[in-house]
């Protein structure tokens, strides 16, 4: 059968990437097209669209790069009605992904899945009418979705598990403990690492990278800092943001850092839940210029007491979460040393970590997403 993929940034590229693997073993005919990146890529098919030219966040950024969204979405359209796929896959990526299910309910009779949810349970809750009217099937890696969508919206979905435990648990078995090795092959010293993990946009590094390094600055003489460097953004981009400072900038690396980690400091996203799987204790931050005023709309947009998935998953906070005014300098620093070993906070962090994990379940998302997909599309 012929799958069509769109995925918009790199959380998205992986994560469709093992879906493709996984689809390609229920489908020894399977064929593919889509819109994402290199890991897609490295699995077959065609490549249409790299998500690094339509990766744009924020209303300023979206706003002054609307015409290349515009065209984007415009090509994409046309590539899908011209490759007549079995089914369109869409991963994640709501804002482009919602408006070409709305296209293909309206203009095909192309069946949608949609591997991953928006996240419309933390806001834009309205987005159930446009997902219960132009979505097929959901597939699920959050366990809490199932009450959320069956329960509250009556809209049936299926949970299979969360992808991010398949390539944790994937890592460590093809990468036997070697620290020292890591460290030669890195550049490191000997001292342990404190991993900086400031997002895959480049407003959300500009915003947030600086202010993690001061904070940890003063840990230096102690620990290096070592920033997992998102696929996309460049070397020159990370200089400027670092500002000489010394952070060992590693591409390509975030696995391995994080398994060599004592403690680090988290863009929320999924890098929070990789954080948890690897068992780093962590602080969440995530800074917004407008302060104090982010502050005051979250308590009436979002809809959900956390923004981590850690402490989403947990049902209760297990890492602390510094967003918008809530991310100075020194809460960071006093959040970091605290769970340093040998603290209270990184033993009982360690120990929601556990309660985390239990509920994600066993390693295999990919696999069961893919028999699902195969199955009902053979039954259509």
């Amino acid at each position: 059968m012929k799958y069509y993929l769109i995925a918009g940034e790199a959380s998205g590229d992986l994560h469709a990437s093992h879906l493709m693997a996984a689809l390609k073993e229920e489908d020894a005919q399977a064929e593919f097209r889509f819109f994402g990146g290199d890991k897609m890529q490295a699995q077959g098919g065609t490549l249409v669209s790299h998500y690094k030219d339509l990766a744009y966040m924020g209303f300023i950024d979206v706003a002054l790069h609307l015409r290349t969204i515009l065209k984007g979405m415009k090509h994409c359209k046309e590539d899908i009605v011209a490759w007549s796929p079995n089914v369109v896959i869409l991963v994640d990526y709501p804002g482009f992904n919602l408006k070409m299910a709305r296209f293909l309910h309206d203009n095909t009779q192309i069946p949608v899945f949609y591997y991953i949810s928006p996240k419309i349970w933390a806001w834009k809750e309205g987005r159930i009418k446009d997902i219960r009217r132009n979505v097929n099937q959901m597939f699920s890696i959050l366990p809490f979705e199932v009450e959320f969508y069956e329960q509250k919206h009556h809209y049936p979905i299926h949970y299979v598990g969360n992808p991010t435990v398949d390539e944790v648990d994937a890592f460590l078995k093809a990468n036997p403990m070697d620290a020292e090795g890591f460290r030669q092959a890195a550049g490191l010293d000997s001292r342990p690492l404190i991993a900086l993990l400031a997002g895959s946009r480049k407003q959300e590094i500009r915003d947030n990278l600086p202010r993690m390094i001061q904070a940890a600055q003063p840990l230096t003489t102690a620990y290096q800092l070592v920033l997992a460097a998102a696929p996309g953004i460049s070397n020159d981009y990370y200089a400027q943001c670092l500002q000489g400072a010394n952070v060992k900038v590693l591409y390509g690396q975030t696995y391995h850092i994080l398994r060599y980690a004592t403690a680090a400091l988290v863009t929320s996203g999924t890098a929070t839940l990789e954080a948890a799987l690897f068992r780093v204790p962590q602080v969440v931050c995530y800074y917004m210029k407008t302060g104090r005023f982010a502050s005051l709309v979250r308590k009436f947009m979002l809809k959900i007491p956390y923004i981590s998935l850690v402490n989403l998953v947990a049902d209760k906070e297990v890492v602390p979460e510094l967003v918008a005014h809530q991310m100075t300098v020194k809460n960071t620093r006093q959040h970091l040393l605290s769970i340093l070993p040998g603290r209270e906070a990184r033993e009982n962090q360690l120990a929601g970590y556990e309660l985390m994990a239990q509920r994600l379940g066993a390693p295999g998302a990919p696999k069961r997403a893919a028999q699902q997909m195969v199955r009902i599309l053979l039954q259509r």
